[in-house]
């Protein structure tokens, strides 16, 4: 037996007696991390060349861990099905055996619908039909579908060999035994051999890209396009193909793919700073990112055609193991009508059918300036031609596409564009260069290819570096300052709109990457406004450090006190900031009776700060407002808190509550932890009782808060899975 750890979160397990190769957890990008090992090699037999790789996978007993996918399967398995040619006829990998997935009933479970939803979508007359479709256009697309899908629409079980794994150890066909030790921990047995297997991600861990980036310094364009990656799912060097636009000084999205915190963290960019998403269709390597996008401070807006944002949904929500109604609370919904301009803001997109297994639109997005429209049209993922000629066939003479709606496909590919990036990954599903060989567009990119263009590819088109930003409508506005303003607005909410422009007349320095802008111990005789890009909060006493973006202030509390900083603060991409002198703060806040007032919402936002179920990842305004709204209780030992269910959740300061499943002891409520958020959800029933065990204190913060911030309702729906993992844990122990 041969163990190998692959990445953070990833190991592979090979049997070579058995012909097994297991890849034990499967974060994003776990095929990527292989490649780059070389445990996924070029083979040629019979004629044929394919790859070598993993024919199992031990999936995690939890959906996340740290805010990202824990199991993502769809690439792993597309991966042995079609690279390794497990499932193609004929071809030397096929042996009969089928993809194996191993894993706990609950995991076995969401990932068998979100593989089926993945590789199908929607599967149905009804499912079209409830998106506004009519019928004669769901049948066409139904059509279509079906012969991307070879006729046959198969239920994940027939294409993949489901092995569940309980507290008993399970043994496979070929000897080999799986046992679970416990949460994430397993062995793998075979012939006298056993390899431990831990999946667990420490609480500084997360998963890691198989690549790096470098940090850019962005700015906040009237109408531009930067570019976020221009690889495949395939291509371990690259990020996958997707885009973020700037309209109006404001961040959106075109569709999220893996790893999407890091290549934001790159560009100096929180996910609290994107304004709304564009998505194209569900397919991994355009909708990994989500998982990114739910843990914000404010329910992003969500831009999809109905059809779209129903697979898409249904593939989410059965993935993460939860009811749609999760997926209304963490996004803004705007469906967008297809085959139409919908105006946004100022800005107009056009989302236009695209064939694909699953339900596509590529997109137009346009805004009219001085001297008429400028536009950017994004073709991911699209068909070839020759491809949809051979789907060519009569109107309604059985599975492909007609001519009429091949003809309407062709006229929207070719929409000329100011910038138009295209997918030309070639093969059944994507497209290909040599299509938009006479666009008319003024520049063309070309993506979604795994490796470099070749040089008929770039006769064609251009390549963009991750990174790269096009510049439609250049801004005459100073974004920075309008924002500033806001940001000064929001933290000093009681100060005259006079005196805050005394503030915002301050220096506006830079920094690279790496900075140090206030270090432990050191007198704070200046406040540092971040007005772009992030900085890490580094104290080594707290479990997590938090990261600080765009509208945190720097010092306050400990210019008001005149104390040494208790952390340290480093720039964590390039930073803009604004420099406030103590001096010119202290006369500010003084004048304006204020002093008290801050001083209280500096101690809380520090208390959040320091909680890592509200502190990690919400931004300045967002603490601001959770901070204003914390009442400070004080709870006699042996006293019923009840009374507070009603009105918000328990955040403990001080002291010890204890936990409680009827008669079974679960856990001490820790400094920083939460109860009775379970009010918050409708799906949640509270099925715990809190003993208080000492004098405690802690904060009351009012429901009506906190309910629209999906990064807390993520959050809290984990710790009350943890704290039923416990009573499940503890109930089969005494038995």
């Amino acid at each position: 037996m041969e163990k190998i750890k692959v990445a953070t979160g990833v190991t592979w397990v090979s049997i070579p007696e058995v012909d097994m190769h297991v890849l034990c957890g499967c974060p994003m990008d776990s095929v990527k991390h292989l490649m780059r090992l070389g445990l996924i090699r070029n083979l040629s037999r019979d004629g044929q060349t394919f790859e070598t790789g993993p024919n199992a996978i031990l999936l995690a007993d939890t959906q996340m861990q740290n805010g990202d996918f824990a199991n993502v399967s769809e690439f792993p398995v597309l991966h042995m099905m079609y690279r390794q040619g497990m499932i193609i006829p004929g071809h030397p990998g096929n042996t009969g055996r089928k993809p194996m997935l191993i894993g706990l009933k609950e995991q076995i479970d969401a990932q068998s619908q979100y593989i089926f939803r993945g590789t199908y979508g929607l599967s149905t007359m009804d499912e079209l039909m409830q998106t506004g479709l009519g019928e004669q256009q769901a049948r066409e697309i139904l059509r279509l579908k079906n012969r991307f899908n070879f006729n046959k629409i198969r239920k994940t079980e027939e294409l993949l060999d489901l092995v569940v794994v309980d507290d008993k150890p399970k043994v496979l066909d070929n000897g080999v035994v799986i046992t679970r030790k416990g949460f994430n921990l397993y062995s793998i047995s075979y012939n006298g051999e056993s390899v431990e297997i831990d999946l667990n991600l420490h609480k500084l861990e997360r998963y890691e890209p198989p690549y790096t980036l470098d940090f850019h310094k962005i700015k906040r364009e009237y109408f531009s396009v930067i570019h976020l990656g221009e690889g495949n799912g395939w291509d371990r060097n690259r990020p996958c193909m997707g885009s973020l636009l700037t309209f109006q000084g404001k961040f959106y999205l075109i569709d999220a793919g893996p790893s999407l915190q890091f290549s934001l963290t790159s560009l100096g960019i929180s996910v609290n700073d994107i304004e709304g998403i564009f998505q194209t269709h569900g397919h991994d390597d355009h909708f990994c990112g989500l998982t990114s996008l739910v843990h914000t401070d404010h329910r992003i807006k969500y831009f999809a055609t109905p059809l779209v944002r129903s697979s898409v949904v249904k593939k989410l929500t059965g993935l993460m193991g939860v009811n749609e109604k999760m997926f209304e609370k963490s996004f803004e919904i705007h469906d967008l009508e297809e085959g139409s301009w919908n105006y946004i803001e100022g800005l107009e997109v056009m989302p236009v059918l695209s064939p694909h297994p699953v339900e596509t639109t590529i997109l137009y997005f346009r805004s009219f300036w001085h001297d008429g429209y400028k536009s950017y049209g994004h073709l991911a993922d699209i068909a070839s031609d020759r491809v949809l000629k051979d789907f060519l066939v009569p109107d309604e003479a059985g599975s492909g596409i007609s001519e009429a709606l091949y003809n309407k496909v062709w006229r929207n590919y070719l929409i000329p564009a100011d910038l138009k990036k295209i997918d030309i990954g070639g093969g059944m599903i994507h497209g290909d260069a040599q299509d938009f060989r006479d666009d008319q567009s003024r520049k063309i990119i070309l993506s979604h290819k795994e490796g470099e263009l070749d040089d008929t590819e770039k006769e064609i088109g251009s390549s963009a570096s991750f990174g790269m930003q096009d510049v439609l409508i250049p801004s005459v506005a100073n974004y920075h300052t309008i924002y500033t303003r806001d940001y000064l607005k929001a933290l000093f909410p009681g100060v005259k709109r006079g005196d805050l422009n005394i503030l915002q007349n301050g220096k506006i320095s830079f920094s690279n990457v790496g900075t140090i802008l206030v270090k432990k111990g050191e007198t704070v005789d200046k406040l540092y406004l971040i007005i772009s890009g992030l900085v890490e909060m580094i104290n080594q006493k707290e479990i997590q450090n938090s990261i600080l973006s765009s509208g945190s202030l720097i010092g306050a509390i400990y210019a008001i006190d005149g104390k040494n900083s208790e952390q340290t603060y480093r720039t964590a991409s390039y930073v803009e900031y604004l420099e406030i002198p103590r001096e010119l703060f202290l006369f500010v806040i003084r004048r304006n009776n204020q002093e008290e007032n801050i001083r209280r919402l500096s101690n809380n936002r520090s208390f959040i700060r320091r909680n890592r179920l509200l502190g990690i990842t919400c931004s300045c305004h967002t603490i601001n407002k959770i901070a204003d709204h914390m009442e400070f209780v004080r709870i006699k030992k042996g006293s019923s808190i009840q009374s507070y269910r009603r009105n918000g959740i328990l955040v403990l300061h001080s002291g010890r509550i204890s936990l409680y499943y009827k008669k079974i002891f679960v856990e001490d409520i820790l400094i920083g932890r939460v109860c009775f958020f379970e009010d918050l959800y409708e799906d949640i029933n509270p099925v715990f009782t809190e003993k208080v065990e000492e004098d405690s204190t802690a904060f009351l913060i009012p429901f009506a808060i906190l309910e629209d911030i999906p990064v807390i309702l993520w959050k809290f729906r984990k710790v009350y899975s943890h704290r039923l993992r416990i009573v499940h844990e503890k109930s089969t122990q005494n038995i």
